[in-house]
């Protein structure tokens, strides 16, 4: 939940403007309680206003509802799947901080530790120090460190139709993502204020590996995967494909939003790293995110920090964690989650403080749609 920057955190930014897509609004059956009639509407207008398909599953004490909206492949007209897989983007983040937060609980590390302890020499230049950033400042996004993702060489490489198709399957290490950010002055004094940087979250993972001598990959996998058995979730490194069940994902690989739409599905998400990389089915997001706030993977201390937000412009009515957000909904209901963008994937995935309701969904496309809306619709009924 947050701003469309925040939402799309690893994808350039584009002009929001309306794309008109032919689509087939399906929706999946709902037994045994109500039909969702708000849910369904405001995803029929995200087709509507462009989003080729949605999926979404939602859990409360009524239990378990999906449902679907338009397409899963603009080719074949095929309806998206409530089991669909998808690029989460940034709900990365919430994993990684999670693991990071266990290790300070088995006392491996501080949350106020510099980064320069564990990392020494990497967030070094034009500014950066790392001697001067704590880790609980990459978690918060207080670090002031650039970044890299808003590098216009980056943005060109990456998210541009050229550049994106000649480079879709190139690697990246997280040490030269890294050091893209560190090419540009920092954008603040660290602690003095709040932008969000993929690059905190680069090095986040970095310092798992450091202090466990394993990648974030394997710490998220063992600690949090396997344990909440999350069956359709995984950390891709540099494999290119979405396993299937899945849709097709769709970019417009361009600064607006009114151009040629492209099949952005395959691609190496070691671009993301540990901002971004993860893939996930809203089923999975759901019990993690209720499991997470119930305190199934943290002991209260550290929940209590991860729970401790700043207040942030840029998310109206909203504060950030560490790697979580915490949102009030127009109607008083407040929830925990975070949002995720990365090519041809925009994500959401929202639970209240007491678990009991959850909401996660994904949109196969990256340039329009209101997932706003569709939360308020779940969790206030407009």
């Amino acid at each position: 939940m947050a701003s469309r920057t925040l939402r799309l955190g690893l994808v350039s930014a584009v002009t929001l403007t309306t794309a008109s897509l032919a689509a087939t609004a399906v929706a999946a059956p709902a037994p045994g309680r109500g039909d969702h009639s708000a849910t369904r509407t405001a995803m029929d207008a995200a087709v509507k206003d462009g989003v080729p398909g949605v999926t979404a599953t939602a859990k409360d004490k009524n239990g378990t509802w999906s449902a679907t909206s338009g397409v899963g492949n603009l080719k074949t007209n095929e309806p998206r799947s409530t089991a669909d897989r998808y690029r989460v983007g940034s709900i990365t983040k919430t994993f990684v901080s999670t693991v990071l937060l266990q290790l300070e609980a088995e006392g491996r590390l501080s949350l106020d530790d510099k980064v320069e302890k564990w990392l020494p020499g990497v967030v070094r230049g034009n500014g950066h120090d790392g001697r001067g950033i704590t880790i609980r400042q990459l978690l918060n996004h207080t670090s002031g460190i650039y970044n890299y993702t808003a590098d216009e060489d980056f943005g060109r490489t990456y998210f541009l139709k050229d550049g994106f198709f000649k480079h879709r399957y190139d690697t990246a290490t997280p040490a030269q993502l890294v050091a893209i950010a560190m090419t540009h002055k920092p954008d603040f004094t660290p602690g003095t204020s709040w932008n969000y940087s993929n690059t905190n979250y680069v090095l986040a993972g970095m310092v798992i590996k450091q202090v466990t001598g394993n990648s974030f990959a394997s710490e998220i996998t063992h600690r949090i995967i396997k344990p909440l058995g999350l069956r359709a979730t995984l950390v891709p490194g540099s494999y290119p494909k979405v396993p299937q069940p899945s849709s097709r994902a769709y970019g417009k690989l361009a600064e607006t939003a009114t151009g040629p739409t492209y099949d952005v599905t395959e691609l190496n998400p070691s671009l993301a790293s540990a901002a971004g990389e993860m893939i996930s089915d809203s089923s999975d997001l759901n019990r993690f995110y209720t499991a997470l706030l119930r305190g199934r993977l943290l002991p209260p201390e550290q929940l209590k920090e991860m729970k401790t937000t700043i207040k942030v412009d840029e998310i109206p009515n909203a504060g950030y964690g560490l790697g979580l957000i915490e949102r009030e909904l127009s109607c008083g209901v407040h929830v925990w989650g975070h949002g995720g963008g990365i090519h041809g994937s925009t994500s959401e995935a929202v639970t209240t403080a007491d678990g009991r309701h959850s909401l996660s969904f994904n949109f196969n496309g990256d340039w329009s749609g209101d997932s706003e809306a569709v939360v308020e619709a779940e969790f206030c009924g407009k």
